[in-house]
């Protein structure tokens, strides 16, 4: 047998326990040689094996997150700002943010950028304009894109302009045919003005949630739509104009993996289409290597999941980190995104039938009293230590231990570790011919830089 030695450069790792008696903390370990001296499970890291390149963890920033975020203290508001997207040692860096094209159902109050009166169109968007959003939403992004200058920003519209739908109702209705010319154009300029703005989208999708016209806005949008509207309306568009903004489509739940897949089926809309987004209200989270094993060429994207009032924190930890995290990465997705980014102690603001019960990873009462959340712990695990363009690479799960592994572009390996058990777990991590010893708490998770 070889001997076991310690090799003598220390190992961090940061742990969250279900009961939150350790919360993002801390923790050191040592590296060994030679024979593994027990038989605790073994997960073993493979960085020969390599899938997906990583986009980003984050949040999105509702106008209701930017409205409380802007309403703080220029210190507390700046100090905040760092602590989210910053690279200091106290920061998270929080790498993708999703924003609402217009108005979500967590703004406080429903628009769009061309809102006319009952019974009046305007074909040509005069009436556009950006000037909601200028108020408090564009100002954060500023001060984030000074923080982290390469954030990438997606944009999801809960809704068409009212008086292009088929019910002129900002709740559900479907886009009349006869405006999708019109709505591409739409969303070309907020592309091209928020560009003037000194903001840059990375990506768009077409419609969130299309199949659900129960929140307050929202559209539905069929499968067979949304390729109509890519391959004749925005993907030209798009081109013409040189646009470099990704078209994602779906951004809907992992229980109908058929509706991205019948419209990547469509050889001319696929084209124009960059990947397919999900969220796990439904289904379950596997879907999405259903539609990467159909299109690998075409990324997959995690963009919502929430987390509510009623929750308990380390069930929440438990769930989301096996889903969110290790489940959409092993599933190929190169984002994973919470839902709100903020909210204040009475779960406002929302719109008139928007949720109520959503809960942010933070909630800001005011400058001295902020709390955070379980989803900024979920997404701190990821976000901190994974920067953009790390790689996932292979890595087991073992007896109630789930991982996924990445290595960076600096060549560190990153390891999470969920403890689904119910009990206290020991075991090791092997690295070529390196390992560790280590445990966690039952439903901890933990985050390792090897």
């Amino acid at each position: 047998m070889h001997p076991v030695s310690p090799i003598k450069q220390p190992i961090f790792y940061w742990v969250t326990n279900a009961d939150q008696s350790l919360l993002l903390s801390k923790q050191r370990a040592n590296l060994f040689s030679g024979i593994i001296p027990n038989t605790d499970p073994v997960i073993e890291i493979d960085e020969t094996i390599r899938y997906q390149k990583v986009e980003g963890f984050g949040f999105t920033l509702t106008g209701g997150s930017a409205s409380l975020i802007h309403q703080l203290g220029v210190t507390k508001k700046n100090a905040l700002l760092n602590e989210l997207f910053g690279h200091q040692i106290n920061s998270i860096g929080t790498s993708y943010l999703r924003i609402s094209i217009g108005a979500s159902d967590l703004s406080n109050e429903v628009f769009s950028y061309n809102d006319l009166p009952i019974g009046e169109t305007d074909t040509a968007l005069k009436c556009f304009s950006l000037s909601r959003d200028t108020v408090e939403l564009i100002p954060i992004l500023k001060k984030v894109i000074q923080i982290n200058p390469g954030i990438k920003i997606m944009g999801s519209p809960w809704s068409a302009p009212s008086w292009m739908k088929s019910n002129q109702l900002s709740k559900g209705g479907y886009l009349l045919p006869q405006y999708y010319a019109i709505y591409a154009k739409y969303l070309l300029k907020y592309i091209q003005e928020m560009h003037t703005c000194g903001i840059e989208l990375d990506a768009i999708t077409i419609q969130n949630e299309p199949e659900n016209g129960a929140n307050n806005p929202s559209m539905m949008m069929t499968a067979l739509e949304q390729a109509n509207f890519i391959k004749n309306h925005l993907g030209p568009l798009f081109k013409r104009a040189g646009v470099q903004t990704k078209i994602i489509i779906y951004d809907h739940n992992c229980d109908h993996p058929n509706y991205p897949i019948s419209i990547l089926n469509d050889s001319v809309a696929r084209q124009y289409i960059d990947g397919s987004a999900f969220h796990l209200y439904l289904g379950d989270i596997n879907a999405l290597s259903t539609v990467h094993n159909q299109y690998p060429n075409k990324a997959i994207y995690f963009t919502e999941q929430w987390t509510s009032k009623n929750g308990v924190f380390g069930n929440d930890l438990q769930w989301h980190v096996k889903n969110v995290l290790i489940g959409s990465m092993r599933n190929y997705s190169v984002t994973a995104l919470e839902w709100n980014l903020a909210n204040d102690p009475n779960f406002k603001p929302y719109t008139p039938g928007g949720c109520s019960e959503c809960k942010g990873a933070l909630t800001i009462q005011n400058d001295s009293i902020i709390s955070r959340n379980v989803s900024y712990y979920i997404i701190a695990h990821a976000a901190k230590f994974i920067p953009v363009g790390s790689v996932r690479i292979e890595s087991n799960d073992a007896d109630g231990l789930y991982s996924v592994a990445f290595i960076t572009p600096n060549k560190k390996k990153v390891l999470i570790v969920l403890n689904q058990a119910l009990q206290k777990k020991y075991f090791n991590i092997r690295l070529k011919k390196a390992w560790i010893h280590t445990a966690l708490s039952a439903g901890a998770v933990a985050t390792f830089i090897i």
